[in-house]
């Protein structure tokens, strides 16, 4: 036998056992696929010479198709999901153990986001990440700090608040479908769930066998396009390192570092929680979890993950299919703890780099703002950054600030919103253990 042949054999036999090795699990191909996106993207990059911006952004946008196609394929059935999932899993239940699972399951999602916005507010309190861009930002926006006020007063519109809490009811639910009003959506479908429980037996068992029969179709769907997701997500990382590069991701180091440091605070918290309220191994727990962990940090979108979020929860963890149905759609739609956390420090960030001295005061209204605006984040990528202009622009800092930080959003996106997927399997395990026994 020649060389040449031991070397084909060796590579086939090389290429058989990388087979085995990523065969069913979705975790392993997705950092394979992460670490060559990265790599891939950049050789692209514009900043080694190598190729032009222009000849890299075509590039860019060529090998994020298969992300964007994914992106779509899971969006387009979302609504149906979401709609079919929350009727079910309200459907599953009865009234006294709804009102206590309802109950309880807003307590929670209401005390997780305090806590996140503990975090965030300390943290960026104690170690100030904006100081050091201060004078940069200053010199930037003299416009700004025209007037010389280094304790420029900051507002709140709390008389829109009103109009806000009204405007969450849909006027008209097939106009909120359309545009992606999510928040609206669910309180919509909490509602019909709601009603769909008085209806009598005889009608009630046929409304169940459609919505059931919806979420099946909608999760036949979701296996068609989780074919893609590595190839999704090379191209998702190639066309973002190419395009950012690493050099202005360190540029903001510091800012990076806190926000990363309150993710991990938090989500150490979500293993206590499943340790101690859920009665689970913690390390066990993140193992179940770790493929809907990986596709939202590489997708960056809470909602592209929900059917495989329900899909962990389900086979898993082996959480009720009545609890799993009724949390993981709400929580991909009010829980973003880790959209919380990040908007609070990113908050605090930009005032702090303009210069902006907060009292306690200005500080506990912005975050009450946070708290609100991030029950109504779009779970979808980029989300994040249009509820913050309307956080800072209501706390009377400038919503150009965002332009700061523009450069690492994507990036500390990814973390965030694997914080956020964590944290609704989290509240899966723990309400299993309260409630799992009782609605079997």
């Amino acid at each position: 036998m020649s060389l040449f042949d031991t070397e084909i054999k060796s590579l086939k036999s090389l290429n058989t056992y990388l087979k085995k090795l990523v065969a069913g699990k979705l975790w392993l191909k997705v950092l394979i696929a992460l670490f060559l996106g990265v790599g891939f993207g950049l050789l692209l990059s514009p900043q080694n010479g190598w190729v032009s911006k222009a000849t890299a952004d075509v590039l860019g946008n060529w090998l994020a198709l298969p992300g964007m196609l994914f992106l779509k394929l899971v969006q387009m059935i979302m609504i149906p999901l979401i709609v079919a999932s929350i009727i079910t899993g309200i459907a599953s239940n009865d009234k006294d153990n709804l009102k206590k699972l309802g109950g309880g399951v807003f307590l929670y999602f209401v005390a997780t986001t305090i806590i996140s916005v503990s975090i965030g507010t300390l943290l960026a309190t104690v170690f100030k990440p904006g100081r050091y861009l201060h004078e940069q930002a200053a010199a930037e926006h003299e416009a700004v700090l025209a007037a010389g006020e280094e304790n420029a007063e900051l507002s709140f519109g709390i008389n829109d608040m009103p109009g806000i809490i009204t405007d969450l009811l849909p006027e008209n639910p097939l106009a909120s479908m359309v545009s992606g009003e999510m928040l609206s959506i669910v309180i919509f479908t909490i509602i019909i769930g709601v009603a769909v429980l008085s209806l009598p037996d005889n009608l009630l068992k046929p409304v169940k066998l459609l919505l059931s029969a919806v979420q099946e179709i909608c999760m036949t769907v979701v296996k068609w396009a989780m074919i893609l997701v590595p190839i999704a997500v090379f191209g998702l990382m190639a066309q973002l390192t190419s395009s950012v590069g690493l050099s202005s991701l360190a540029g903001l180091g510091y800012y990076v570092i806190v926000v990363l440091a309150g993710l991990l605070i938090l989500v150490g918290i979500y293993l206590m929680m499943v340790s101690l309220l859920g009665r689970r191994n913690p390390l066990k727990f993140l193992g179940k979890i770790r493929d809907a962990q990986l596709l939202a940090f590489s997708t960056t979108s809470s909602a592209a993950v929900m059917p495989l979020s329900l899909q962990t929860a389900e086979e898993e963890l082996k959480v009720d299919t009545a609890i799993s149905n009724f949390i993981i759609p709400i929580g991909a739609t009010v829980n973003m703890d880790g959209t919380a956390l990040y908007q609070t420090i990113t908050t605090l960030f930009i005032a702090q780099a303009y210069g902006l001295e907060m009292s306690l005061l200005n500080i506990i209204v912005v975050v009450i703002t946070i708290v609100a605006a991030s029950i109504g984040t779009p779970a979808i990528p980029g989300g994040g950054v249009v509820i913050l202009a309307s956080v800072l622009g209501s706390a009377g800092i400038p919503a150009e600030g965002i332009i700061i930080i523009i450069g690492v959003e994507r990036l500390l996106g990814m973390f965030r919103t694997a914080v956020n997927v964590t944290g609704d399997l989290t509240a899966c395990v723990v309400f299993n253990q309260w409630y799992g026994t009782v609605m079997r």
